[in-house]
């Protein structure tokens, strides 16, 4: 990697910076800038990539086939939102539905494969990951339930949840880092 990503410490502060930025993809919710969807798209969609790149690494050691897998999802995942960001200054509609139709999928199997992962190699305690799993598994519920038209304002709140966890394990990077001694092992 390059040179400012060379401690273990510093790799996992700039994974928390990268999962709290990446959230800028929500400016679209307080915007209809086109040029200010554009960025925080295409910024949003490179910090998920840089995410991936940051922890691929210490996964793929142990559990290569999941970590490949993850690695892959979570490079669609940044050109999606990346094409997102192109697509609404020509079309805003469509990048919703390019963001409910394609893009909260790839998001839900990659942060379930992402906080496996997590489990598995005890980087951070296991109740982030858990707790991870938790809020994708109501993701997952709220979304099949749309899907069948039971589209309620209530069901969003469980995005909070997968929120809630992704700032606290943002956080706990930060401040924490990572505990790499099961890895080592």
């Amino acid at each position: 990697m390059i040179a400012l990503f060379k401690s273990d410490r510093t790799k996992a502060f700039c994974a928390g910076i990268f999962i709290i930025l990446a959230y800028g993809m929500l400016i679209r919710e307080l915007s209809e800038s086109k040029i200010m969807v554009l960025i925080s798209d295409v910024l949003s969609g490179i910090f998920v990539i840089g995410i991936a790149g940051l922890l691929f690494p210490y996964f793929k050691t142990k559990y290569k086939w999941l970590s490949i897998a993850y690695l892959t999802l979570k490079l669609a995942e940044g050109i999606i939102m990346i094409a997102g960001g192109i697509i609404f200054t020509y079309n805003p509609g469509l990048r919703d539905w390019f963001y409910e139709s394609i893009h909260l999928y790839t998001f839900i199997i990659s942060a379930l494969i992402l906080y496996v992962l997590l489990y598995q190699t005890r980087m951070v305690p296991r109740f982030i990951s858990i707790w991870g799993m938790i809020a994708i598994f109501f993701l997952v519920l709220s979304t099949l339930l749309k899907l069948l038209g039971l589209n309620y304002s209530a069901l969003d709140a469980f995005m909070l949840l997968i929120i809630t966890n992704e700032i606290f394990l943002a956080i706990w990077l930060m401040i924490k880092g990572f505990n790499l001694k099961e890895l080592r092992n």
